[in-house]
Formats: C-alpha cells, sequence, structure tokens
C-alpha cells in the first residue's frame, strides 16, 4: 500500500517507548507514532516533544495516538484532530503494562511539578 495523506498503514511502530527518549534514558508522559514511517516519540506535554521534533525534521504529517484505547489521529499540518483513521499495523499502542508516565524507572518523583 502506498503513502496517502501521510499515512502508511502497513509500516509497524517503531517499538514501544519514545525512541529519543530511549537513547538519551529520558521519559516521557505520553507516545505518539508517525503514521507515515511508524516512530515513537513522545508528546508535547513531555519534557522533549520528540513526535513534534519528528515532525519538524521529517514532515511526516500525521500522527496517532499511541496509548492504549485512544485511536484518534492529529495532522500537523492542518491542525486537525481526527477522532479515527485507518487501521495502522499492530501494535496500536505501547503495552498496557507500561507506566504512565514511563518508562519505568526512568520518571523522577516530581515528574508532575516538571510538566507545570
Amino acid at each position: 500500500m502506498s503513502t496517502v495523506n501521510g499515512i502508511e498503514p502497513s509500516v509497524p511502530p517503531s517499538g514501544s517507548g519514545c525512541v529519543e527518549c530511549d537513547k538519551v534514558g529520558g521519559w516521557w508522559f505520553h507516545l505518539r507514532r508517525c503514521a507515515q514511517c511508524g516512530h515513537i516519540g513522545c508528546c508535547d506535554d513531555s519534557p522533549d516533544k520528540h513526535a513534534t521534533a519528528h515532525f519538524h525534521a521529517t514532515g511526516h504529517p500525521v500522527i496517532r495516538s499511541f496509548e492504549p484505547d485512544e485511536g484518534w489521529f492529529w495532522d500537523y499540518t492542518t491542525s486537525q484532530l481526527y477522532e479515527s483513521g485507518p487501521d495502522l499495523a499492530p501494535p496500536v499502542s505501547h503495552p498496557e503494562d507500561q507506566p504512565v508516565p514511563g518508562p519505568e524507572g526512568r520518571v523522577p518523583a516530581d515528574w508532575a511539578e516538571t510538566l507545570r
């Protein structure tokens, strides 16, 4: 299947956590999945906002929530939220036993203060 409007349904996610946070030992609040290449990045409420940085670096316009029981999409180019969209290659979320914020062992005790 070819890429249509920044969505490539056959591409699996890059992993179960934020690619960049995992490289440097960082942490995230929520995770987002690039609907074009599968890159997993942290949300804009996370300290490093890697999902949005991925959009700016690549131009890949659409993300999907990578949280359990969430299926919404966001288009950066139109600032439009879509409550649903095409099915993407599994898995569609991080493991349900993965804590939020996460990952376990890297979230500072004062994480809520950090996000204010």
